[in-house]
């Protein structure tokens, strides 16, 4: 299990703008928006459904795969392609562990924060994931897999909307200023009221019916879903395309 990180709580409060502040492949809003178009607004519904077609890997782990056909293009014309398109996206360098020309193997972990935001009866849960992207490049063709095993838990204790009936204005400005600082160390254990949680996706709806976060976890998947597909579709456009769709020989 991988150790805590910084939550971004500003990042959080502005759902609406980039889906992280690592990855700037596509906004929160449009991928809600996408994820809604392509399996339904009913978040229990679609993950049931996407369940239906999922498989988990050998660890446990949420694991999708596409090979990309480039034929014609050398391996490092590809490797040229998608560093570019790796770099600009992945603004935090720390991201790209792995950028291996002659392997031609590139492997990103990013993480993407407020994937879903859910306000149960009690808490407030705030999920954010961090895919491992693994690209190989070969002659003509690449190779994308992106793998998720965990939902990381922001976990906001009497934040759900039964709290916010109870709560006292004292402890309602207390909460407010917290989020608005815009940052918390993990394993900071001064309020009460905010915990890190990890919790396995196996362990979770769709794979266990009777999940107490069973709400929650259905958008996380869906959302997960979603993003993978964004992803791939982005390295799919840099391999065929180049990131800005001129980049050729002719010039």
């Amino acid at each position: 299990m991988k150790k805590s990180r910084l939550w971004m709580m500003a990042a959080i409060l502005t759902f609406c703008g980039t889906i992280s502040i690592q990855a700037q492949v596509m906004k929160a809003a449009d991928l809600e928006k996408y994820a809604k178009q392509k399996y339904g607004d009913k978040w229990l519904d679609a993950a049931a459904n996407l369940s239906k077609g999922l498989t988990l890997d050998k660890n446990e782990s949420l694991t999708y795969q596409q090979v990309i056909e480039a034929p014609g293009k050398t391996k490092q014309q590809l490797y040229v392609a998608l560093n570019y398109w790796v770099t600009a996206t992945f603004k935090d360098k720390q991201a790209i562990t792995l950028n291996d020309k002659d392997a031609g193997c590139i492997i990103i972990s990013s993480t993407i924060e407020a994937i879903a935001d859910h306000t149960g009866t009690l808490n407030r849960y705030v999920v954010n994931i961090t895919p491992v992207i693994k690209i190989d490049i070969k002659e003509g063709k690449v190779r994308v897999t992106y793998t998720v095993q965990n939902y990381d838990i922001l976990k906001v204790e009497d934040g759900g909307w039964l709290g916010g009936l109870t709560d006292t204005d004292n402890n309602r400005n207390r909460n407010k200023d917290i989020y608005a600082d815009g940052k918390r160390m993990n394993a900071d254990k001064t309020d009460r009221h905010l915990y890190d949680e990890q919790w396995e996706i196996v362990k979770h709806y769709p794979f266990v019916e009777k999940d107490a976060q069973k709400r929650t976890c259905a958008k996380a998947l869906v959302m997960t879903h979603a993003y993978s597909n964004a992803i791939i579709d982005k390295i799919e456009e840099a391999v065929k395309n180049g990131i800005v769709g001129n980049e050729d020989d002719d010039w």
